[in-house]
């Protein structure tokens, strides 16, 4: 059986990882199919949105899988140039599509770093969070970046240091997740958020997603510059011409996607 499964439907990929004796622990296999199926979707103009989630009701990720890193000499903890946990970011930031962290169970350590990378997450109620690295004689420096832009200071700094574990509620707090639901309500409750995302032009829901990723590490004055360059090339793409008709036509844009 494969370590992710993939489902399309209505313009929308859906990635399971697909581990739940293991609660969705990632090891190198995995990391691999995530990478593929993200630059995959990359490819893909049918591709709208993209959900990640973890098979089963207990666990999103608990992270890297610690037995066969052991077994392996140190697995998706030791790489070559590239670690497989950074390539499946790197893919994740090449995306230039709406990616949903669906949270149906616990997200720690590496698991919490893949909430990180979405760029919208919605959690069961039930499900904990945490960076317990320290209490196996690491530190979760792999996430620590993405910890770093959504978490705040001393918040992060007490999750690190301290690997407690902590629930959903908090998660919402920290700027972790967009919403918390009770388990029967998780899949409607991205089934709304995708119906949200999927009406908006994909051009500029992608040009977006690149601003804002490059102007979250620019001063101010680089962000001025920067934008004024954007909205100058959105202005003029396709689906601008087609959304801008539309709203004076008073009907709905038929998006090009172009």
């Amino acid at each position: 059986m494969s370590v992710v499964l993939l489902s399309r439907d209505a313009g929308v990929l859906r990635i399971t990882i697909n581990r739940p004796e293991q609660r969705n622990a990632v090891n190198e296999e995995v990391l691999a199919a995530l990478r593929a199926a993200l630059d995959d979707a990359a490819a893909d103009t049918t591709v709208r949105a993209v959900v990640l989630t973890g098979a089963g009701d207990k666990a999103f990720c608990a992270g890297a899988d610690l037995r066969q890193a052991l077994d392996s000499g140190g697995g998706v903890f030791t790489g070559a140039d590239s670690h497989p946990f950074i390539e499946v970011f790197r893919a994740a930031e090449r995306l230039g599509k709406p990616l949903i962290a669906r949270i149906n169970g616990h997200a720690m350590a590496g698991g919490l770093g893949l909430v990180c990378m979405c760029d919208l997450a919605i959690a069961v109620d039930s499900a904990r969070f945490g960076t317990p690295e320290a209490r196996v004689g690491v530190f979760p420096l792999m996430i620590l970046s993405y910890l770093m832009r959504l978490v705040p200071r001393r918040r992060l700094m007490e999750m690190c240091l301290t690997a407690d574990a902590f629930d959903a509620t908090a998660a919402l707090e920290y700027g972790l997740l967009n919403q918390v639901v009770p388990a029967a309500s998780l899949d409607s409750a991205v089934d709304t958020l995708l119906a949200r995302l999927t009406a908006n032009s994909p051009t500029a829901l992608m040009l977006g997603k690149k601003a804002f990723r490059a102007m979250e590490d620019m001063t101010l004055t680089q962000c001025f510059e920067y934008a004024q360059l954007m909205i100058a090339r959105a202005s003029q793409t396709p689906d601008a011409q087609e959304g801008m008709s539309a709203f004076l036509e008073k009907r709905e844009p038929r998006w090009p996607g172009a």
